[in-house]
């Protein structure tokens, strides 16, 4: 089964060069034109990927992808015009996975589209391997389960994106060391660009303090060594 991929940009001439890419790489794509379109969209069909734009007309990207992580866990990627890192930032704490600025070269998104993907199959998708060693992970009040890609915090649900599980997977698996941002994202993305200056896994560590209700200063959980990394106390 093709993969489904929804293509969100109020400018026709980028919406159908990204749609365009994404059919000649096999990929079942639903291009609209309008916030409201892709509201309509989200409700009714299972995407695999989302692709927005942050500047629409009548609802931003960051209200769409908002809508779509209350219920939704697929990837989304956003487009914006502005190379400004609090529009990247933003995006990111409201549960996006990646960002590309406008002019974009669209091999680019091709690969970042196929490497989310791959991520996204894993997270839902276990390998047997994976199974085998640890079906359970546990530290303190939290328990997540590598099998079904659940987590509890305290008994109770914690939603988390497929990044999020994947990072505090990491941290946990690494209790007691200190994890270094480059290697929380090569470990997450694997072969994708790193500079010191991306701040990705800060945006990701923040968002999944505020999900679990940690602290910076008194950690029960994720604990920053400044300069270095991060880490999960024994």
């Amino acid at each position: 089964m093709k993969d489904k991929i929804l293509v969100v940009d109020d400018e026709r001439e980028i919406a159908d060069l990204v749609a365009f890419y994404l059919e000649s790489e096999n990929f079942k794509v639903i291009t609209c034109y309008s916030a409201q379109a892709a509201l309509e969209q989200i409700a009714s069909t299972q995407f695999d990927l989302a692709i927005l734009d942050i500047m629409l007309p009548d609802i931003n990207g960051f209200e769409i992808c908002k809508h779509i992580r209350e219920s939704h866990t697929y990837p989304v990627i956003m487009l914006t015009a502005k190379d400004e890192e609090i529009d990247k930032i933003r995006g990111l704490m409201l549960g996006a996975d990646d960002y590309m600025t406008k002019p974009f070269r669209p091999l680019e998104l091709m690969a970042r589209v196929k490497a989310q993907l791959r991520r996204y199959k894993r997270y839902n998708q276990p390998s047997a391997a994976a199974v085998k060693d640890s079906s359970l992970i546990i530290h303190g009040g939290l328990v997540m389960n590598v099998k079904t890609h659940e987590c509890l915090l305290d008994e109770k649900p914690l939603v988390l994106t497929p990044t999020e599980f994947s990072i505090l997977k990491m941290l946990c698996e690494h209790k007691g060391e200190v994890v270094s941002s480059e290697e929380l994202f090569h470990g997450v993305w694997k072969d994708e660009y790193y500079s010191k200056s991306n701040n990705t896994i800060t945006v990701h560590i923040r968002h999944l303090r505020e999900k679990m209700h940690d602290s910076v200063d008194s950690p029960k959980y994720i604990k920053t060594i400044w300069g270095v990394g991060y880490k999960i106390e024994n």
